[in-house]
């Protein structure tokens, strides 16, 4: 894999520099580039690396010394340090020191290591890192959260300034002036890489064959093959059939409830709708406890995830999980083509979606925005495409992203009636402009902007 510089491998520095660290699980969705990071990681930052994947030869070598040194101290011919002895069968010569690190990659097929974390981190001087999927754990009782000791990291697919970075354009997106002061060739150029990274989105693989010259239509057809694999992978979590088709038929369920114009959800109304879409198009024999069981797995393999709603712009008025959106723009431009969306839909649901992202991301690590999910909100008959509050200046503000749908006349109506410090406008097509507390920026420029 060529060089995909990741935020993540500063967040990975501040783990090791940090004094009495733990254990470091790594985890995200499938194909997002979590053990290439890792070992990127090992090999630059330590001396000495011990790697087991317990999906291939060597993780079932590794879980067979495990057995073999629990009979044993049942046994009581064992009365050393399992850990260290354990690393030592699998890999002769294993010295335990803070300049050696142990990865343990695909955590998710082994509860029994999975539960033993604790003891990994506190008989070992080296640092431990596990990486893994969610797929699997959230299903099986036996996995149990091992509290303390134990620091999280969530990796996604490349944000549009990692894609920047690897195409070489770092220098040209900084150089940005998101308020409309540079040349209109700057504008144009980040506009053209925009529009291309939300037909391809940002999962590693997909981003790598376009960087090496592939089509668009090739690059979806690497991205076909990634929910292919997560297809498959999945089917052996679901106890019925019924499950299963479920979950693969509400990929297209969900883009279809993206695309549609919404006036403020009802309690559960996001959830119903996407249950008759799929007993409608699919099986009359879904229920909306399936629905809702598919809906849970896909957002926790990170391949979806859930916006709240503030009703009539009242923050403590905050319901959860009341719509859902692509955790990768690639995606959501996949799906709403094979539902036959027009392309001025599918620019205004992507470009959507692509704010969501970027406003998720403010609120994981070094979290700068309020919430615990992006959120929309409504206001008498309307509502807002997303609604923030800034943790460090604590002013609110309500973004319209504008595709050519939405008027933004209830964002401007909020503003007037102070329910909002001030207002955003994501657009394409603009080179941003600022006037009393209404800001316009291009929407390639969202992560530059300061809420």
């Amino acid at each position: 894999m060529m060089d995909l510089e990741r935020k993540a491998y500063g967040d990975l520095l501040e783990w090791k520099n940090r004094p009495d660290h733990g254990t470091l699980e790594v985890s995200g969705a499938r194909q997002v580039g979590k053990t290439w990071l890792v070992n990127r990681f090992a090999d630059l930052e330590y001396k000495k690396k011990v790697y087991i994947n317990l999906l291939d030869m060597g993780g079932e070598l590794f879980l067979e010394h495990y057995q073999d040194i629990r009979k044993e101290m049942k046994a009581g011919s064992f009365t050393g340090n399992p850990i260290q002895e354990l690393l030592r069968r699998y890999q002769p010569g294993f010295e335990d020191g803070p300049d050696t690190i142990v990865i343990i990659d695909e955590i998710q097929e082994s509860a029994e290591i999975y539960n033993r974390i604790r003891e990994f981190t506190r008989n070992l001087k080296s640092d431990f890192i596990v990486t893994g999927s969610y797929l699997g754990r959230i299903l099986n009782k036996e996995f149990r959260y091992s509290s303390g000791d134990l620091a999280s990291l969530e990796i996604a697919t490349l944000s549009f300034e990692e894609f920047l970075k690897a195409a070489g354009k770092e220098e040209l997106f900084q150089s940005l002036d998101i308020f409309g002061g540079s040349d209109a060739a700057v504008y144009g150029e980040l506009s053209d890489y925009y529009q291309a990274y939300c037909r391809i989105g940002g999962y590693p693989a997909v981003v790598l064959r376009y960087l090496n010259g592939a089509s668009v239509e090739e690059c979806r057809e690497e991205l076909v093959s990634i929910i292919r694999l997560f297809t498959n992978e999945s089917r052996r979590y679901f106890e019925d059939i019924l499950d299963y088709e479920t979950y693969g038929n509400l990929f297209c369920g969900i883009a279809r409830v993206l695309v549609k114009e919404k006036k403020g959800l009802s309690e559960d109304s996001f959830s119903e709708e996407l249950q008759a879409i799929v007993v409608k198009d699919y099986s009359s024999n879904v229920t909306r406890a399936s629905v809702n069981r598919a809906m849970d797995w896909l957002f926790s393999a990170g391949i979806i995830g859930f916006a709240g709603k503030i009703t009539n712009c009242e923050i403590l008025n905050f319901k959860a999980k009341a719509r859902c959106y692509f955790m990768d723009v690639g995606l959501a431009s996949y799906f709403l083509r094979q539902i036959g969306c027009s392309e001025t839909d599918i620019a205004g649901t992507v470009s959507e979606n692509f704010v969501y992202l970027e406003i998720r991301r403010r609120m994981g690590n070094h979290a700068s925005l309020a919430f615990e999910m992006p959120a929309f909100a409504t206001w008498q008959n309307g509502e807002v495409d997303f609604y923030t509050k800034s943790l460090i200046s604590g002013k609110t503000c309500a973004i319209e992203v504008k595709a050519g749908k939405n008027s933004g006349k209830t964002a401007m109506e909020i503003l007037e009636k102070g329910k909002v410090d001030h207002l955003l406008f994501a657009k394409g097509g603009t080179h941003g402009g600022t006037a009393d507390k209404i800001d316009t920026v291009p929407i390639y420029g969202i992560s530059k902007y300061d809420f």
